[in-house]
């Protein structure tokens, strides 16, 4: 029985060890990002085609480094599971770097970062008709609030509404608008550039952005730990940065005024 037992063991890590070999062979010479529905960053036009910021800076460095690029539809809270297992070896779609997850661990002890490109704040968005409620950080103790599951918007979430509250995690950014919307959860907590494009217009006209000012953030490229291509992908984004093909991506999707490369990045 014992004998049966350790082969099937050994059976099965055999096949695993196969399966990543196999996987990690076929992605040879391929920028594969991980990714999620966060307008303007990543998101897909009428025909189904990823487009965004982050989607085309991806495509322009993937012309620089001679690869091809990919990008994978991933489930937030997985990315580092996504990155260690080699189904991506990119985590590129807002990723706030200067911020640890809910249980206390720096992103910067996950991945390697490469420079930071883009400033970003969470935010906190609301029914417009609830604005009054909403002032301050204090205003969201005891309350019950969305945010995606594993994204910079759960720590401050978890961190501010104490021990009465209540958090929901959300399989993707947008998802929590719908949280808010049908009341839910009494607010939500996104990255800013995706909650200017969305409260106050559209389904989401009911919604709003709470008057409460966050901590500033920066947007960077999540690598697998000692990874090479961290200095390459670097070495492309100052490149970019220098032709000016930055600036004029970012004037593409209203994001000129966060653009801001920082070299010295570390995480």
């Amino acid at each position: 029985m014992k004998r049966a037992i350790i082969f099937a063991v050994v059976c099965i890590m055999l096949i695993s060890i196969t399966v990543f070999t196999s996987c990690s062979k076929s992605n040879a010479g391929k920028l594969i990002c991980g990714v999620t529905d966060f307008e303007p960053i990543n998101f897909r036009d009428a025909k189904g085609n990823w487009t965004g910021f982050d989607t085309e800076l991806a495509m322009l460095v993937g012309e620089k480094l001679k690869m091809k690029v990919e990008f994978q539809e991933i489930e937030w809270g997985s990315k580092y599971n996504e990155l260690e297992a080699g189904t991506i070896n990119a985590i590129w779609n807002g990723f706030t770097a200067n911020a640890s997850e809910s249980d206390g661990r720096r992103r910067s002890e996950m991945v390697d970062f490469s420079y930071s490109y883009l400033r970003n704040q969470q935010s906190v968005v609301i029914k417009a008709d609830r604005a009054r409620e909403f002032r301050s950080i204090y205003d969201l103790a005891g309350k019950t609030a969305a945010a995606e599951a594993g994204s910079a918007g759960e720590s401050f979430v978890v961190e501010n509404i104490g021990d009465a509250g209540k958090f929901i995690g959300s399989p993707a950014q947008i998802s929590t608008f719908i949280e808010v919307k049908s009341g839910a959860v009494d607010f939500a907590v996104v990255d800013i550039l995706l909650a200017q494009r969305l409260a106050g217009s559209g389904d989401y006209s009911d919604l709003a952005v709470a008057d409460i000012t966050l901590d500033f953030e920066v947007y960077a490229v999540g690598l697998k730990k000692g990874s090479e291509l961290t200095e390459k992908v670097n070495k492309a984004l100052k490149e970019l940065y220098d032709e000016g093909k930055m600036l004029e991506l970012a004037k593409k999707y209203g994001l000129e005024d966060s653009l801001v490369l920082d070299t010295n990045f570390k995480g």
